[in-house]
């Protein structure tokens, strides 16, 4: 009897786990296709039948969606094959499948997978007619005590753009875990934390919901907004929690930070939280500013006067020069990165969230490192008419 391939190994344990329905998700990286980023395989209800959902991410910021018919074996080969890399996870475990250069391939964890999948525990499968399901429900006592939901449960009126928010932030949290530690202690930072709400929603959705061990800590300046916090995670048990008054530029976490978060840091104070961020060596960074001023008062760049003479025009310039300004930054720090829509933009203009996941392999002496920091310096040049 031959045996059975990697690929053919993989694809028996997607369908089996898809048919227990537990199966989370499965990640398929590297792929062949360079207009795609990634995808990911989710199991969903479509038309009364389970379905697999295949989501690809393409590189001009857009996403494609594909139902995938559990039978349809041939289509599933066919689209694994397309990677050369899929992490499969699922509430038994998990296992990964590579390819190498020479494209041999390998599947790491599949027999101990299969045998754990007999009896794995099983998933509530949401349909995609029904209402988006959240993350968070409302329900989560943190959200009672931060006065986003009633003593019932249900999200506030007037907090309903808050708790999208912060599931929103959740969501963007959850795409990023493939690139944090999946085991050990995760260590996490909230900088310009403020009241919060992000410090125990990540703390909340590791620690209680994914079971992690989590070291987090948010730090603010304002005194009585970290006594508060800390009274707040002391009553609802929060061990790994804690809070800090200081100033964020001069914070030092000792060791390094697997993830740091930060939401509407005023201005410079962005600058800060990323360039802390650096500090701590972060794998993932998610930050979305505030207010921009800066670049609006020392923009001295002659071609674009047909736009500064305006001034409304010039503060919207500036907002979008400056992220950009920072995503290079980062860029050129060894990071991937992106800008994303954080909610609706008509509920809020602070919208914009940046996000850089550092890469695995980067070389700060390479010849492309020092690409990216004289486009970083040539582009602040262009706008300030300042060398650096």
């Amino acid at each position: 009897m031959a045996k059975t391939s990697p690929k053919e190994s993989l694809l028996d344990l997607l369908v089996f786990a898809s048919h227990g329905q537990s199966l989370k998700k499965a990640v398929l990286s590297k792929p062949q296709d360079k207009r795609i980023l990634r995808s990911v395989i989710t199991l969903r209800r479509v038309g009364g039948r389970p379905m697999l959902q295949l989501e690809s991410f393409l590189a001009d910021n857009k996403a494609i969606h594909e139902n995938l018919d559990l039978e349809n074996r041939a289509r599933l080969a066919e689209i694994l094959d397309g990677y050369a890399q899929i992490n499969l996870m699922t509430t038994a475990g998990d296992c990964e499948y590579k390819v190498s250069k020479s494209q041999n391939s390998v599947l790491i964890g599949g027999d101990a997978l299969a045998k754990k999948l007999q009896g794995a525990a099983t998933l509530e499968l949401f349909g995609n007619d029904r209402e988006k399901q959240h993350i968070l429900s409302g329900d989560e006592p943190f959200l009672k005590l931060l006065g986003v939901s009633d003593a019932s449960g249900r999200v506030k009126d007037k907090k309903q753009s808050k708790f999208r928010q912060i599931n929103r932030f959740l969501e963007i949290i959850r795409d990023c875990e493939e690139h944090l530690p999946k085991e050990g202690v995760l260590r996490i930072c909230d900088l310009c934390c403020g009241k919060s709400y992000l410090s125990f929603a990540a703390y909340h959705y590791f620690a209680n919901v994914l079971g992690r061990n989590v070291k987090m800590t948010g730090v603010d300046l304002k005194e009585d907004v970290i006594s508060y916090c800390n009274e707040v995670a002391k009553e609802l048990h929060f061990d790994g929690l804690t809070f800090l008054s200081g100033d964020v530029g001069k914070y030092d976490a000792g060791e390094q930070v697997h993830l740091v978060i930060s939401l509407h840091a005023c201005d410079t104070a962005t600058d800060l939280v990323l360039e802390r961020a650096l500090a701590f060596d972060a794998d993932v960074i998610l930050s979305t500013p505030c207010c921009h001023h800066e670049l609006n008062h020392t923009l001295a760049c002659p071609a674009l006067s047909f736009i500064a003479e305006h001034s409304m025009l010039r503060q919207k310039f500036c907002d979008a020069a400056t992220d950009a300004l920072r995503l290079k930054h980062l860029e050129a720090s060894g990071y991937s990165v992106s800008a994303l829509e954080l909610i609706d933009p008509e509920e809020t203009p602070k919208n914009i969230l940046l996000r850089a996941i550092k890469k695995k392999k980067f070389d700060k002496t390479s010849p492309e490192a020092k690409r990216l920091e004289e486009e970083y310096r040539t582009a602040k040049r262009f706008l300030t008419g300042k060398d650096f």
